[in-house]
């Protein structure tokens, strides 16, 4: 379910508490309502909750209990250091968003006074009592704010231990009233803009575009946001005071002057928050059912259903009583947005169809890996693209333009790599099937419906009137108001990781009985949960031991879920759908990849509870720009991170050993493997395989036919990885880039057979070598789904990579030079990949190539 909505978690270590306060483009949209005027945004005031208010778009994460996630963490936690510094990065975090927020409320107040002006002249733009109405509160809001930021700033700024500032959120705590009196007036401020926009044109003019100032050391000079928008910042600002007062506790010892008064202010805030709550309406309205009970959303999210043969992308709401699948209309700009019902299912008659019974669905057509990963490819290009064109302060007209490509590219992802199915029956007869990218979204859908099923339902019908009804609620109700795509996120808003994530599963406990037990581990990327590793499967065991290590590969990721699930070895429920996946799970759990936790050097463990059942787990991140660093090895023995050119002399050999060691094996065993090279071998397997290499241990051949064959994969791609120059050398790197950018097919021609012949001996003859093997892997695509375009996105970034001086020179964001430099790459090997045989004497003999230097 690409961006469903449960509450999200907040992993407290996320100090981001200005999350979408600034956006560089100015396209923000009020997230609050955008029809605010019928139900007011219901506010959490619960720690675990997301800072943003429950009523918004909620994007991120699922119902998972809050796994504090701090690298600075646990038993050093209660260093009196750390706890400052962490108090320190919680304020200078806090601040940033102040500042943004003091500067959204001049914005608001900008057009106040010289609208008061005209109010007295003979064409008034507004009313004073409209002006009144509409900027209710704002000046005192602004002015406490001022005031606060303005004291806690140079104590900031001039942090040590003896700094004292509990007194400052305090006295901001003992001011909520005046937030009070703005919340009660929130709806009725935001009905008179919209009234005075439709009948003033002027006004219209103004409250469509007020300018922001950007904060102080950003690029940005001014955005432009609507009035809407801001006039739901101080109904956000309540929760996200909360949340910092939250942090501030949590990090501040109990005997320090402090304490007592942010704990004051801390209930003050809560009792305001609760006190609020009462007056507002619960933002799931319900709608009643024909015989007079209240319907009520419990979840709902964006989903791809298989209609007709085609992929369609609809909204699906889940109600008390009924799932109804939606679909926005299109409608003219400025008219309300309507959701049109595609079909709904009352919860009574709603069930799973088996496996087995669902023979008669139609087969899912699965868009090729290569389709996908090509379209991946072309997202990031676009993204560097839009970067370039913002860092060069390009036309905004020309960064709209990708922007709209970005996200057409995108929504075809979105709309075509879900691939597990989700069959829902009517007992009346008709079945329904979705596609999920997610087995973890899979089964909170399912799980969300069996747990209403379980109270007294009764099978109805609804009247036209009625389901018109209950389809107009669900523009007001939905939870999540964005296709979860990485262009409809705010410029602010966190990337995500780019890079490696380097996991443990090391075990778990607290099952009933013993089973055949794996686990599965799920990333988002390009805004949707895919499924990135498999653990073995540990027989007949209430205590499952994997300690298996996985390398994952980060694509803009923020969060990680990890997936327990009981084989099924039963041969009646396999193989009836290709993607069915029949095992059973048996707990789920998801933490947020929090960027300042995760990038330290240590390993950092961690505990996901799910279902009464515990997994431990260990992880460490390594960003793109890390993990391309070679360490020129100061060794001159063993195989690993030794020049080629050493190795080959002192085996005697053309290859090395390695090289036809870890090729004749899979090629042996491996070569119908699904995915293989693609898959990560399980890091220890890997580590041991290394060491017997570079040990020259007798015992080689022994153990690597009793190895994982994906771990043989592993070792070979490691040892490409860790040569202290790549296979393609730092110096042809730039030619490589320059050769494979010709248009021209001979001139291209020409240039890449010349590189090839300018590199070393041992280079080039191990590099045709593994070129042959790799076409013969590809071979067996309709079997392994390994094609070409998949192998040369595994080994192309591994073979040619810039030196470190190249892309220093280069570096912009990690994500840019990345997907920019990869796809070259990727290109680079694909064109020797596809090119007809090459081989070494007829390279060395054939002069037609001009032979000077590229």
């Amino acid at each position: 379910v690409p961006g469903c909505s449960w509450p999200p978690s907040l992993t407290l270590a996320d100090f981001n508490y200005g999350a979408d306060e600034y956006d560089a483009e100015g396209n923000e949209e009020p997230k609050a309502l955008p029809e605010g005027s019928e139900t007011m945004p219901y506010i959490d005031e619960s720690p675990t909750m997301s800072p943003q208010l429950s009523a918004r778009g909620q994007e991120s994460g699922d119902g998972v209990s809050p796994t504090p996630t701090d690298g600075l963490g646990t038993g050093g936690e209660r260093d009196a250091g750390k706890g400052l510094e962490m108090r320190k990065l919680v304020l200078s975090g806090f601040l940033a968003s102040e500042e943004i927020y003091i500067n959204q409320l001049e914005a608001l107040l900008l057009p106040m006074k010289p609208l008061k002006a005209t109010a007295t002249t003979s064409q008034p733009v507004l009313t004073l009592q409209q002006i009144e109405t509409i900027f209710y509160k704002i000046q005192d809001i602004y002015e406490i704010h001022k005031e606060f930021y303005d004291s806690l700033c140079p104590k900031v700024q001039q942090w040590d231990s003896n700094v004292t500032m509990g007194h400052l959120f305090q006295k901001l705590a003992s001011q909520l009233g005046v937030y009070k009196a703005f919340v009660d007036n929130y709806k009725i401020a935001l009905e008179t803009a919209e009234k005075c926009s439709q009948s003033n044109y002027q006004f219209q003019k103004i409250s469509e575009e007020l300018k922001v100032k950007g904060p102080k050391d950003s690029k940005e000079s001014h955005t432009s946001v609507t009035m809407e928008a801001l006039l739901y910042k101080p109904i956000d600002r309540v929760t996200r005071s909360t949340l910092v007062l939250h942090d501030l506790l949590k990090h501040t010892p109990a005997d320090h002057p402090d304490y007592p008064l942010l704990q004051d202010a801390l209930r003050i805030s809560q009792n305001f928050l609760s006190s609020i709550n009462e007056d507002i309406d619960p933002r799931r309205t319900a709608v009643t059912t024909p015989k007079g009970e209240t319907r009520q959303l419990v979840k709902d999210g964006f989903l791809v259903e298989l209609s007709e043969g085609s992929r369609k992308l609809r909204h699906v709401f889940l109600f008390t009583d009924v799932l109804l699948c939606a679909k926005l209309k299109k409608t003219a700009v400025g008219k309300h947005q309507q959701y049109d019902c595609k079909w709904y299912v009352p919860l009574a008659d709603l069930v799973f169809p088996s496996p087995e019974e669902s023979e008669h669905c139609p087969q899912v057509h699965v868009i090729p890996d290569h389709e996908l990963e090509d379209m991946k490819m072309k997202i990031s290009a676009i993204k560097s693209e839009v970067q370039k064109e913002k860092a060069n302060k390009g036309q905004s007209r020309a960064i709209e333009r990708l922007k709209k490509k970005m996200f057409e590219n995108e929504f075809w992802l979105l709309l075509n790599s879900p691939a597990i199915p989700f069959r829902i029956h009517n007992r009346n007869g008709k079945s329904y099937l979705f596609l999920l990218s997610s087995d973890y979204e899979r089964s909170e859908w399912r799980e969300a419906i069996q747990k209403l099923q379980k109270k007294d339902l009764q099978a109805f019908v609804l009247s036209s009137v009625e389901l018109q009804v209950l389809t107009g609620s669900c523009f007001k109700l939905r939870t999540v108001h964005n296709i979860p795509v990485t262009s409809n996120k705010d410029d602010d808003e966190s990337p995500g990781l780019y890079g490696f994530l380097h996991v443990i599963v090391h075990s778990a406990k607290g099952f009933k009985q013993s089973a055949n037990l794996y686990c599965t581990l799920e990333v988002d990327s390009f805004g949707y949960f895919v499924s990135k590793a498999k653990t073995r499967v540990f027989r007949d065991t209430t205590e499952p031991q994997w300690n298996e290590e996985f390398e994952i590969e980060l694509e803009g990721s923020q969060s990680l879920r990890i997936l327990c699930y009981e084989k099924c070895y039963d041969k009646t429920k396999l193989n009836k759908d290709n993607n069915e996946i029949v095992d059973k799970i048996m707990g789920k759990g998801q933490i947020q990849l929090d960027p300042q936790a995760v990038q330290t050097k240590n390993w950092h463990m961690d505990v996901i509870e799910m279902n009464g059942i515990k997994v431990e787990f260990s992880m460490k991140f390594t960003s793109r720009d890390m993990s391309l660093k070679r360490t020129p090895s100061k060794k001159q023995t063993g195989v690993f991170g030794v020049k080629i050119s050493v190795v080959t002399k002192r085996e005697r050999s053309k290859v090395p050993y390695i090289v036809r060691q870890c090729i004749e094996e899979v090629e042996k065993r491996g070569i119908e493997e699904v995915g293989i090279y693609r898959i990560s071998g399980v890091a220890t397997d890997i580590q041991a395989l290394k060491a017997v290499f570079d040990a020259n241990n007798k015992d080689i051949l022994v153990m690597l036919s009793d190895m994982d064959i994906n771990a043989i994969a592993g070792t070979l791609k490691l040892y490409f990885r860790e040569l202290p120059e790549p296979l393609l050398t730092d110096r042809l790197y730039p030619a490589f880039m320059e050769g494979i950018a010709l248009s021209d097919p001979a001139a291209k021609e020409n240039c890449m057979m010349h590189l090839l012949r300018s590199l070393p001996d041992p280079n080039l003859i191990t590099f045709l070598f593994l070129l042959e093997h790799l076409k013969r892997v590809a071979e067996k695509e309709p079997i392994n789904k390994m094609s070409l375009h998949n192998l040369a996105t595994v080994f192309g970034p591994t073979l040619l990579r810039p030196s470190e001086g190249e892309s220093k020179a280069h570096l912009t964001l990690a994500s840019d030079i990345w997907s920019h430099d990869v796809m070259a790459q990727v290109q680079v090997l694909l064109y020797y990949l596809q090119h007809p045989p090459i081989s070494f004497t007829e390279l060395k003999r054939n002069t037609l190539y001009f032979s000077t230097d590229v």
